[in-house]
């Protein structure tokens, strides 16, 4: 069993641990002290909505979750429904971090946390009002056809397919292993190929801790490795060596279309597709999860963390422009409420593995009072 936790994990841990403190410093507390006109003026000039519909943008994994959630407003709220795209989690964020006004985009959904250069590139461009709110858990699942032969492999064996470069000896060489049986006899003879998401995307940023760092972790080459330098020099060697994904032809960039992907391996029985656990929720007539070191994605398995490919899920929100932008309050109370992230809500009949109820309480206190989110620290 793996003892350490990525940092996207002691991240969210730290935050939920901070949710659970009832009261919050006054520090970390909302603090839009200007009246709503004052700040319609700041961003229109002019003492009105500045905009009637909510622009979101961000990950492909939240895109499903917060598209129901603008479809269950309209529906309620009988305001236009917000405009929903799917840019990637780290497209969302420079989309998001452009700066305060009418034509920027108001939420953005991520499959990670915010990172310190996101936060930084934020606060430059006058975004420093922001709130963090933890949707739910996702699986990073590896997934196939269902007319293909049911696999179970470790991170090392991931790893060994997919990365650019493998050890070979006390080297590191240009990987050569084109069948999953050149991994491991016991693998199928059949060529590696695995359609994944693109570098801007938060999954393929989540994947690569979750799966590739870890796996090459447990190489022989990178244990040595480990012993020998010290730690600073083998992080710098882990995110150096065991980032890269081969481009070679076994792994296929399908960009941030995840039903792309769905397609793609339906229709060849001997592919892999790496996207969020929704994904293969709604397509398990068609598709099963592959095992990760025996364990099959699942609610209970991605909730329990025993799935190595667990991870938080998150939406930001610019505080400033809830006032001024037209529904908004709305939204978010919709977005947040009981029927749409409770245990029977209908983000969790989409695939969302649901928080518990003392956390989403949590949240929902968090998202009512906009509270403003601390700096990230990496």
């Amino acid at each position: 069993m793996e003892t350490s936790v990525p940092s996207s994990w002691r991240r969210c841990l730290r935050w939920r641990s901070s949710y659970r403190i009832s009261r919050e410093s006054k520090v970390n507390r909302i603090a839009i002290a200007a009246p709503t006109l004052a700040v319609a003026a700041l961003i229109t000039g002019t003492p009105a909505l500045a905009r009637d519909q909510i622009k979101i943008v961000g990950s492909s994994t939240v895109f499903p979750y917060t598209q129901a959630a603008a479809e269950e407003f309209g529906k309620k709220i009988g305001k236009k429904a917000p405009v929903v795209e799917s840019t990637g989690t780290g497209g969302g964020m420079k989309i998001f971090c452009k700066g305060i006004g009418e034509g920027e985009a108001d939420i953005t959904g991520a499959s990670r946390a915010m990172k310190k250069s996101e936060w930084e590139l934020c606060t430059k461009n006058g975004v420093t009002d922001v709130t963090e709110l933890l949707i739910g858990y996702d699986g990073l699942s590896v997934a196939q056809s269902k007319k293909g032969r049911p696999m179970d492999l470790s991170k090392e064996e991931i790893f060994l397919a997919l990365a650019s470069e493998v050890p070979q000896g006390n080297k590191l060489v240009a990987n050569p292993n084109k069948k999953w049986s050149d991994i491991d006899k016991s693998l199928p003879d059949t060529e590696i190929t695995i359609y994944g998401p693109p570098p801007t995307s938060g999954t393929r940023d989540a994947f690569v801790e979750l799966a590739m760092h870890k796996g090459c972790a447990e190489l022989d080459y990178f244990k040595n490795q480990k012993g020998e330098l010290d730690k600073k020099a083998y992080k710098k060697l882990i995110k150096e060596k065991c980032t890269p994904m081969r481009q070679d032809g076994p792994f296929i960039e399908a960009g941030e279309n995840d039903n792309l992907i769905v397609q793609r391996i339906e229709a060849d029985p001997n592919a892999l597709g790496i996207f969020g656990y929704s994904f293969l929720y709604e397509n398990q007539d068609k598709l099963q999860g592959v095992k990760i070191s025996g364990t099959a994605p699942g609610f209970d398995t991605i909730a329990e963390g025993t799935y190595g490919l667990s991870r938080p899920l998150f939406i930001y929100i610019k505080n400033p422009h809830r006032k001024v932008i037209g529904g908004m309050e709305e939204f978010i109370a919709e977005y947040t409420s009981d029927d749409a992230m409770g245990e029977d809500g209908y983000l969790h009949e989409r695939g969302l593995v649901v928080l518990s109820e003392d956390e989403l309480e949590a949240v929902q206190e968090r998202a009512k009072k906009g509270t403003k989110m601390d700096a990230p620290t990496s």
